[in-house]
């Protein structure tokens, strides 16, 4: 046992090294301004390792984005949360452990890519898809068949819903990192008072 988490470990680092890489160069030079050997060099494997991991940059460049948690933290985190908390109560501590103000500017920027290279966008939408995922499993597992499953993904989907309006401005927040007086966050709302306002119209049933 001790030998398959050893493997994992090192399989998630390779692949986090890996997508970082390739979204630093993105940022750096632009996405055509790298090829995959230029991430394999930087980050110190071989072709063939990348092969392993991803089909083309333009997936390692969207994970890269997303590459910022650690996971041993965030399982730690979780098992803190205590027994008799309602589903609502973990989520909200989900979402508040996801979106961290370093993955929240990150993914703006893989917008920002995404918007000058529309190659990137299905990979852009692909990591936001695995958050609400990684979301899904995490609920049904902590709820152990004590909520309904429909409840359930009504609620993930409900959250995660606001993540690309959030991301890409069309819910005026002023997200962690943005200047409260720039003229176009007029009458924003701060992301931590977004969140209690949205968590605060699910525990009214909307």
């Amino acid at each position: 046992m001790a030998k398959q988490t050893l493997r994992h470990l090192k399989k998630e680092a390779t692949e986090k090294a890996l997508a970082t890489t390739a979204f630093e160069l993105a940022l750096e030079h632009g996405l055509d301004g790298f090829v995959v050997e230029d991430i394999v060099q930087k980050a110190g494997y071989s072709r063939r390792t990348f092969a392993n991991y991803f089909t083309c940059k333009e997936e390692a460049v969207a994970m890269g984005a997303t590459s910022v948690n650690n996971t041993s933290e965030f399982e730690q985190l979780l098992t803190r949360i205590p027994s008799d908390a309602s589903l609502l109560d973990v989520l909200y501590q989900l979402i508040q452990m996801q979106l961290t103000t370093d993955l929240i500017g990150r993914l703006r920027e893989l917008l920002l890519l995404s918007q000058k290279y529309p190659v990137l966008e299905p990979h852009f939408l692909g990591v936001v898809h695995q958050m609400q995922t990684t979301a899904q499993e995490t609920l049904l597992d902590l709820s152990n068949g004590k909520n309904d499953e429909v409840y359930t993904y009504l609620l993930i989907n409900a959250v995660y819903g606001t993540i690309l309006p959030l991301i890409d401005g069309r819910l005026n927040v002023l997200l962690p990192g943005q200047n409260i007086s720039d003229p176009q966050r007029t009458g924003a709302v701060l992301f931590d008072e977004f969140l209690e306002n949205m968590f605060g119209h699910l525990r009214k049933g909307f």
